[in-house]
């Protein structure tokens, strides 16, 4: 395959009520189990077999978020029915991934991506990433960051550059950063002429914090559900819908911020 062929992820997160990571994962009839191997709106690929990951905050202490990875088929593994049926959390993130061409199958390159009580997932790409935008983002890194990127994805540049404009501007709120993050993004893709695809969501365990973005290319498939009757007082966000329900498209180029009270608000970011 050449240098341009590209696959899509498929992620979810949720933000509510606790509930349970079995009743999240693997209930819903398009379930991010069943988008693993049965995608409805993937760009490109057929199934996301290269991985996944699940972050989750714990219920009533203020910790760091858990992380739990593998680098085999969501659908093969054997421990986390288990698991999804014990954990229970007010706010979860999900991904399954399908790796681009060329990227290391590995842990170092699995999402979710997290520093300190932060949880990053990124899905779509940086078209020839490698050949084009990776030493200029590194070059635009803080040193507490620069040396904090152990794989070699796309992805995990975009958060340290996210995070680095969070050091910047830390008196700023973070839809700030990640509103500074794409559009810094957007200028290098066009100066480059390359296309930049930044589905993201970012999650501190309170909150959510997506965007819908990219640059020269259709905006890759988002959504979000408020309140709907098997999961009340919450907001799911997924790559697509998950159930039959009233699921609304986010407007493309945007930031999606859901707060600690289910309230939505959503910005254009140009």
């Amino acid at each position: 395959m050449g240098v341009n062929t590209f696959i899509m992820c498929r992620l979810l997160a949720y933000l509510g009520s606790p509930v349970s990571l079995e009743h999240l994962l693997y209930k819903p009839e398009h379930s991010l189990i069943v988008q693993s191997y049965q995608p409805r709106e993937m760009t490109s690929g057929v199934v996301n077999a290269d991985g996944f990951g699940m972050g989750w905050y714990h219920t009533h202490k203020d910790t760091a978020p858990y992380i739990y990875k593998n680098t085999s088929p969501i659908w093969n593994d054997i421990n986390l029915p288990h698991l999804s049926r014990y954990v229970e959390s007010k706010c979860i993130l999900g991904y399954v991934r399908s790796a681009t061409i060329g990227q290391a199958v590995d842990f170092t390159n699995c999402q979710p991506f997290n520093h300190e009580n932060w949880l990053f997932l990124h899905n779509g790409f940086i078209e020839n990433f490698r050949q084009t935008l990776h030493r200029r983002i590194r070059s635009t890194l803080t040193p507490d960051f620069y040396d904090k990127i152990y794989g070699s994805t796309d992805s995990e540049h975009l958060f340290a550059l996210l995070l680095s404009q969070r050091q910047i501007n830390k008196h700023r709120p973070p839809e700030y950063a990640l509103r500074a993050t794409l559009l810094g993004i957007a200028e290098l893709a066009k100066r480059h002429q390359i296309k930049v695809l930044a589905n993201i969501v970012l999650s501190d365990g309170k909150r959510l914090i997506a965007s819908r973005f990219s640059v020269s290319s259709p905006n890759p498939s988002l959504y979000w559900i408020r309140d709907d009757l098997n999961f009340p007082n919450s907001v799911i966000i997924a790559s697509e819908p998950l159930f039959p329900g009233n699921w609304n498209p986010c407007p493309e180029n945007s930031i999606i911020t859901v707060g600690e009270d289910c309230d939505i608000k959503i910005e254009q970011i140009y």
